[in-house]
Protein backbone atom coordinates (compact mmCIF):
# COMPACT_ATOMS: atom_id res chain seq x y z
CA UNK A 1 0.00 0.00 0.00
CA UNK A 2 1.21 3.53 -1.30
CA UNK A 3 1.91 5.77 2.29
CA UNK A 4 0.73 9.39 0.98
CA UNK A 5 1.97 12.59 2.15
CA UNK A 6 0.13 14.98 4.04
CA UNK A 7 0.51 19.03 2.65
CA UNK A 8 -0.97 20.95 5.53
CA UNK A 9 -0.05 24.21 3.84
CA UNK A 10 -1.55 23.85 0.80
CA UNK A 11 -5.12 24.67 0.75
CA UNK A 12 -7.65 22.98 -2.06
CA UNK A 13 -8.21 25.39 -5.21
CA UNK A 14 -11.60 27.08 -5.85
CA UNK A 15 -13.58 25.13 -8.58
CA UNK A 16 -15.95 28.26 -9.22
CA UNK A 17 -12.53 30.48 -10.63
CA UNK A 18 -10.95 29.75 -13.85
CA UNK A 19 -7.28 29.73 -14.02
CA UNK A 20 -5.61 30.30 -17.10
CA UNK A 21 -2.78 27.80 -18.60
CA UNK A 22 0.97 29.27 -19.36
CA UNK A 23 3.03 28.88 -22.31
CA UNK A 24 4.61 25.72 -20.89
CA UNK A 25 0.99 24.46 -19.53
CA UNK A 26 0.08 24.69 -23.45
CA UNK A 27 3.50 23.19 -24.64
CA UNK A 28 2.50 19.87 -22.55
CA UNK A 29 -1.00 20.27 -23.40
CA UNK A 30 0.13 19.55 -27.06
CA UNK A 31 2.23 17.16 -26.47
CA UNK A 32 -0.66 14.60 -26.23
CA UNK A 33 -1.40 15.64 -29.49
CA UNK A 34 -0.50 13.99 -33.14
CA UNK A 35 0.54 17.83 -33.98
CA UNK A 36 2.01 19.28 -31.35
CA UNK A 37 3.43 22.50 -33.39
CA UNK A 38 -0.27 23.28 -35.26
CA UNK A 39 -1.95 22.47 -31.89
CA UNK A 40 -0.16 25.30 -30.37
CA UNK A 41 -0.70 27.42 -33.73
CA UNK A 42 -4.51 27.00 -33.23
CA UNK A 43 -4.36 27.97 -29.77
CA UNK A 44 -2.31 30.95 -30.43
CA UNK A 45 -5.38 32.08 -32.85
CA UNK A 46 -7.91 31.43 -30.33
CA UNK A 47 -6.86 30.87 -26.77
CA UNK A 48 -10.91 31.47 -25.93
CA UNK A 49 -11.87 28.07 -27.88
CA UNK A 50 -11.66 24.64 -25.89
CA UNK A 51 -9.88 21.58 -27.93
CA UNK A 52 -10.03 17.86 -27.76
CA UNK A 53 -6.79 16.60 -27.09
CA UNK A 54 -6.25 12.44 -27.15
CA UNK A 55 -5.11 10.46 -23.77
CA UNK A 56 -2.98 7.74 -23.17
CA UNK A 57 0.51 9.48 -23.97
CA UNK A 58 0.97 12.98 -22.20
CA UNK A 59 -2.10 11.81 -19.81
CA UNK A 60 -4.91 10.05 -18.63
CA UNK A 61 -8.11 11.53 -17.31
CA UNK A 62 -10.36 10.40 -14.40
CA UNK A 63 -13.60 12.01 -15.31
CA UNK A 64 -15.91 12.14 -11.93
CA UNK A 65 -19.59 14.13 -11.24
CA UNK A 66 -18.49 17.46 -9.76
CA UNK A 67 -19.63 17.29 -6.21
CA UNK A 68 -17.35 14.16 -5.70
CA UNK A 69 -14.21 15.37 -7.71
CA UNK A 70 -14.63 18.22 -5.45
CA UNK A 71 -14.35 16.17 -2.63
CA UNK A 72 -11.54 14.27 -3.87
CA UNK A 73 -9.47 17.51 -4.73
CA UNK A 74 -10.05 18.90 -1.21
CA UNK A 75 -8.85 15.59 0.37
CA UNK A 76 -5.63 15.45 -2.23
CA UNK A 77 -4.83 18.51 -1.08
CA UNK A 78 -5.36 18.66 2.60
CA UNK A 79 -4.38 15.34 3.02
CA UNK A 80 -2.84 13.89 0.45
CA UNK A 81 0.13 14.61 -2.25
CA UNK A 82 -2.10 17.29 -3.93
CA UNK A 83 -3.14 17.26 -7.65
CA UNK A 84 -2.22 17.69 -11.10
CA UNK A 85 -4.31 19.74 -13.63
CA UNK A 86 -7.82 19.52 -13.24
CA UNK A 87 -10.58 21.09 -15.07
CA UNK A 88 -14.29 21.28 -15.28
CA UNK A 89 -16.37 20.21 -18.47
CA UNK A 90 -20.17 20.46 -18.33
CA UNK A 91 -20.95 19.74 -14.61
CA UNK A 92 -17.95 17.06 -14.23
CA UNK A 93 -14.75 17.19 -12.95
CA UNK A 94 -11.58 16.27 -14.93
CA UNK A 95 -8.55 15.17 -13.39
CA UNK A 96 -5.28 15.01 -15.16
CA UNK A 97 -3.57 11.55 -14.17
CA UNK A 98 -0.49 9.96 -15.20
CA UNK A 99 -0.39 7.50 -17.61
CA UNK A 100 -1.82 3.65 -17.44
CA UNK A 101 -4.53 5.38 -14.15
CA UNK A 102 -7.57 4.89 -16.56
CA UNK A 103 -6.41 1.13 -16.90
CA UNK A 104 -5.39 0.20 -13.55
CA UNK A 105 -7.92 2.26 -11.50
CA UNK A 106 -10.69 0.17 -12.67
CA UNK A 107 -9.07 -2.75 -11.40
CA UNK A 108 -8.22 -1.53 -8.50
CA UNK A 109 -11.77 -0.46 -7.53
CA UNK A 110 -12.77 -4.00 -8.03
CA UNK A 111 -10.41 -5.04 -5.95
CA UNK A 112 -11.18 -2.55 -2.68
CA UNK A 113 -15.63 -3.86 -3.66
CA UNK A 114 -16.09 -0.04 -3.28
CA UNK A 115 -19.97 -0.59 -3.95
CA UNK A 116 -22.10 0.36 -6.37
CA UNK A 117 -24.23 3.31 -4.62
CA UNK A 118 -21.61 5.92 -5.91
CA UNK A 119 -21.23 6.43 -9.52
CA UNK A 120 -18.55 4.83 -11.06
CA UNK A 121 -15.25 7.16 -12.61
CA UNK A 122 -14.79 7.78 -16.43
CA UNK A 123 -11.07 6.49 -17.09
CA UNK A 124 -10.14 7.97 -20.14
CA UNK A 125 -6.86 6.48 -21.58
CA UNK A 126 -5.12 5.14 -24.60
CA UNK A 127 -7.18 5.45 -27.61
CA UNK A 128 -9.40 8.21 -25.81
CA UNK A 129 -9.77 11.80 -26.06
CA UNK A 130 -11.41 14.54 -23.73
CA UNK A 131 -12.43 18.41 -24.63
CA UNK A 132 -9.57 20.55 -22.30
CA UNK A 133 -10.99 24.24 -21.54
CA UNK A 134 -9.63 27.47 -23.41
CA UNK A 135 -6.10 28.41 -22.35
CA UNK A 136 -7.62 31.88 -21.51
CA UNK A 137 -9.32 31.86 -18.19
CA UNK A 138 -12.70 32.72 -19.28
CA UNK A 139 -16.43 31.84 -17.17
CA UNK A 140 -18.17 28.86 -18.42
CA UNK A 141 -19.06 25.22 -18.29
CA UNK A 142 -15.31 24.47 -19.35
CA UNK A 143 -12.53 25.81 -17.31
CA UNK A 144 -9.50 24.96 -16.03
CA UNK A 145 -9.47 24.89 -11.77
CA UNK A 146 -5.67 24.01 -11.76
CA UNK A 147 -4.25 24.98 -15.09
CA UNK A 148 -1.11 23.42 -16.62
CA UNK A 149 1.77 25.83 -15.87
CA UNK A 150 4.94 23.54 -16.78
CA UNK A 151 6.12 21.44 -19.41
CA UNK A 152 6.23 18.48 -17.13
CA UNK A 153 3.72 18.85 -14.35
CA UNK A 154 3.34 15.98 -11.27
CA UNK A 155 0.64 14.02 -12.29
CA UNK A 156 -1.09 11.71 -9.19
CA UNK A 157 -1.11 8.01 -10.17
CA UNK A 158 -3.93 4.95 -9.80
CA UNK A 159 -2.86 4.54 -5.78
CA UNK A 160 -3.30 8.71 -5.11
CA UNK A 161 -6.83 8.36 -7.19
CA UNK A 162 -8.10 5.52 -5.72
CA UNK A 163 -7.51 6.84 -1.56
CA UNK A 164 -9.22 10.15 -2.58
CA UNK A 165 -12.41 8.21 -4.21
CA UNK A 166 -12.65 5.86 -1.73
CA UNK A 167 -12.51 8.64 1.13
CA UNK A 168 -14.67 10.67 -1.08
CA UNK A 169 -17.47 8.64 -2.19
CA UNK A 170 -17.63 7.19 1.30
CA UNK A 171 -18.55 10.77 2.80
CA UNK A 172 -22.01 10.66 4.31
CA UNK A 173 -22.90 13.99 3.31
CA UNK A 174 -22.60 13.85 -0.65
CA UNK A 175 -25.88 13.13 -2.32
CA UNK A 176 -24.70 11.69 -5.94
CA UNK A 177 -28.53 11.27 -7.40
CA UNK A 178 -28.46 14.92 -8.89
CA UNK A 179 -27.50 14.30 -12.67
CA UNK A 180 -26.68 17.54 -14.58
CA UNK A 181 -28.10 17.93 -17.98
CA UNK A 182 -25.61 16.71 -21.22
CA UNK A 183 -26.05 20.36 -22.34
Amino acid sequence: MTTLTTAPACTAPDTRTATHVTPRGAAWLASASAHPHSTLARWEARSTAPAVLPCGTAFDVVNVPLVLGRRMLDLLWAEGPGSGPVAVHRGRMLLFTSTGTAHRLPALLAWEEWGASVPAPLCHGHGDAVTVPPLDAVPGPSRWVVAPDTRTPWLPGPEALLWAYLRAARAADIDFSFRPSPC
